[in-house]
């Protein structure tokens, strides 16, 4: 059984004479955790605004899968299995986690013939709500206000608006940015148990936490790939060393 997921292939984004990716190639596979690192600059938001369709690529291809989608919009892509998160919150402060996760829910359960029939009567979104709240750790917040929860519970319920899609490949944007040490463990806790029946791509900077959870690494730099591989061959590789971990290892 093939477990790729996601790929891109040759992913060049330019505007005008900058060049923000230049020819990346990335793959991700169903029950990796595959993280994306580099400095600040180096196209990694680009890469993920790509993959998910929130920009198009001046040239190169995306493919989910193993259907090319480089001209299908974010919507679409959305639809057809490909969640993410932002580096900056995107919940509903002023709804309950409930109601976050079943707005998000909704996209999954369309029922555009049910017109007559408020969409917060749906059982489905209702049961999908519940489920993906426990997953993630707030089962037990269902009713709270989004905004009354602290910075890793939003982060953790901004997951939960992923899972509640259905989605096939998760790309998380810094997840675990601005957290504490013990917030930082429950999200790592919680990407390792979502690592099962997903692929995973993750863009982080704490790299003592990419080189704990991470099956596979890929190195921005400039807008290029220095490496791609295991995190040890990540880590020992020279040019690496030099260009982003500060020297030897």
């Amino acid at each position: 059984m093939n477990s790729l997921a996601l790929r891109g292939e040759r992913l060049t984004r330019k505007w005008g004479g900058v060049v923000a990716l230049d020819g990346v190639s990335i793959a991700l596979h169903r029950g990796e955790i595959h993280a994306l690192i580099g400095t600040n600059g180096a196209g990694k938001s680009t890469l993920v605004n790509v993959l998910s369709g929130e920009i198009e690529a001046s040239s190169g291809s995306v493919e989910l899968g193993g259907v090319d989608v480089t001209r299908w919009t974010q919507p679409r892509r959305a639809r057809a299995g490909l969640g993410r998160s932002y580096q900056r919150s995107t919940i509903f402060p002023q709804f309950t986690v409930r109601e976050n996760c079943r707005l998000a829910a909704q996209a999954r359960f369309q029922r555009p013939w049910r017109w007559w029939s408020p969409a917060s009567a749906d059982e489905p979104t209702h049961r999908v709500s519940r489920d993906v709240a426990r997953r993630v750790g707030l089962g037990e917040a269902l009713d709270r206000e989004a905004g009354s929860l602290s910075h890793g519970e939003k982060r953790q319920l901004e997951i939960a608006m992923c899972l509640a899609t259905d989605p096939q490949v998760l790309l998380l944007d810094e997840p675990l940015a601005g957290m504490g040490a013990e917030e930082s463990e429950r999200m790592l806790a919680l990407l390792a148990g979502l690592r099962e029946g997903h692929a995973i791509l993750l863009v982080e900077h704490d790299m003592d936490a990419v080189f704990r959870i991470a099956d596979r690494i890929t190195v921005l730099v400039d807008g290029a790939v220095i490496a791609s591989g295991t995190p040890r061959a990540v880590r020992d590789n020279p040019g690496v060393q030099t260009a982003y971990l500060g020297g030897a290892a």
